[in-house]
């Protein structure tokens, strides 16, 4: 009997039989409020009827049009709406499968357009699972160990974890920053530096937000140097953070945008955007693919960026983002084990640690299983896999938001209740 790789491994034992908006319903005929959504993905949840429609049509014209060989109509449509929502001159976009293709593309281009070789990361980015991707990737060992030699050229600096480090933010931002000056000063210099790749709020490195005065120094010394700011909105963009990209909470602004996830409510695309001065630095036959840009992903995408406009979802985010935080911030007071919450949007994240601060995975593991029995679905993150993080749809609601912290709470308890009957 053939079965799936025994390395992938479910965080619920959940088998779907179908989906509407914020909730699965399993074949066992149970029913879960998703504040999963594919890791983020289905942003305008699941199933919605417009985006299914749209898909539905397309499939009826076209399903795969190799866009380097016939140009079809859903990627042109999206690309202009797409570039109504990029920042002032992003104004040419190459679009491939995941983010991370759209990651190497990006490291590519800022390579070619600077003819320098390195690349710098922050600590707890995660930046996808291929072997350039994982080469960029510092949110544990576990996406890049055991295939060694990693593409050569990256170099990692501080990220300001303020409550890794117990120190208020600025003091963080002012220690990170000094740190990737030293960087360019002991390893490598602005002149050999091609690009800086940073998440807007960090995913599997812990759902940590960027702060904004960081981003701006990136934005600053890029700037200074000739240094491409490369800013990775797989995640964090079209509306999850409570912005439409992540890095509009700063005042910084990048030289390539990578989006995929919720661009397309779960249908594979992902894009890199930058302006054409910069894009034209590629070198003729750096970008292509068989299946970029698919035409059915392409109609989804369209689709999704019209929900998402037609139904105010980015300030529909931020909203119900601030009610999920306070929740969460309610239940943090009447249990220790909880350290920190934080997040912006629909991007929450809950660090479980011991009285002494020392991360503790096990408590946030036993939480999230403890969820889907109380019938929620959660994930974990974070390099020592000890925060539980919280991504509902665009589209949740303010009592599906009431019901999620619930029984997110009851969970919390009962793994409390069990932890101190065997103390």
């Amino acid at each position: 009997m053939t079965t799936l790789s025994p390395l992938l491994k479910q965080a619920t034992p959940v088998v779907v039989d179908h989906a509407v908006g914020s909730w699965i319903y399993g074949t066992d005929g149970a029913e879960y409020l998703d504040f999963t959504t594919g890791i983020g993905v289905t942003s305008t949840g699941h199933c919605h009827p417009r985006v299914v429609a749209a898909a539905q049509e397309q499939c009826g014209k076209i399903i795969h049009a190799q866009n380097t060989t016939v140009m079809h109509q859903p990627l042109l449509e999206l690309t202009d709406k797409l570039g109504e929502k990029l920042p002032a001159g992003l104004d040419s976009v190459f679009y491939a499968n995941s983010g991370s293709e759209a990651v190497e593309a990006s490291v590519r281009l800022a390579r070619m357009a600077t003819g320098r070789p390195n690349i710098v990361v922050f600590q707890g980015g995660f930046h996808g699972r291929t072997v350039a991707a994982a080469s960029l990737t510092t949110a544990g060992t576990r996406f890049s160990a055991g295939f060694s030699p990693l593409m050569a050229g990256v170099h990692m600096s501080a990220f300001p974890y303020a409550y890794r480090y117990g120190w208020d933010e600025d003091t963080a931002i002012d220690f990170a920053l000094q740190e990737l000056d030293y960087l360019l000063t002991t390893r490598t210099a602005p002149n050999d530096t091609a690009a800086f790749l940073i998440e807007p709020a960090l995913g599997d490195g812990g759902y940590l937000p960027t702060p904004p005065r960081f981003l701006e120094g990136l934005r600053e010394r890029a700037t200074t140097h000739g240094i491409v700011l490369i800013i990775d909105e797989v995640q964090a963009g079209v509306g999850r953070t409570g912005k439409f990209w992540g890095h509009q909470h700063s005042t910084a602004t990048p030289d390539i945008l990578i989006t995929a996830k919720g661009i397309a409510s779960g249908f594979p695309i992902s894009a890199i955007a930058a302006s054409t001065e910069l894009m034209s630095k590629g070198w003729p036959g750096s970008q292509g693919g068989t299946y970029g840009g698919n035409a059915v992903s392409a109609a989804a995408g369209v689709a999704t960026l019209a929900v998402v406009d037609d139904e105010n979802l980015v300030e529909n985010s931020r909203v119900r983002g601030d009610e999920l935080q306070a929740g969460l911030k309610e239940i943090q007071s009447r249990f220790p084990a909880i350290g920190d919450v934080r997040g912006w949007g629909l991007m929450q994240g809950i660090e479980f640690s011991t009285a002494d601060r020392t991360p503790d995975a096990a408590m946030a593991a036993a939480v999230q299983q403890e969820t889907t029995g109380h019938g929620l679905l959660t994930l974990t993150c974070g390099p020592q896999g000890n925060v539980v993080r919280l991504i509902p749809a665009l589209v949740v609601t303010a009592d599906e938001i009431a019901l999620g912290l619930q029984r997110f709470e009851a969970a919390v308890a009962a793994v409390s209740e069990r932890t101190l009957a065997k103390a």
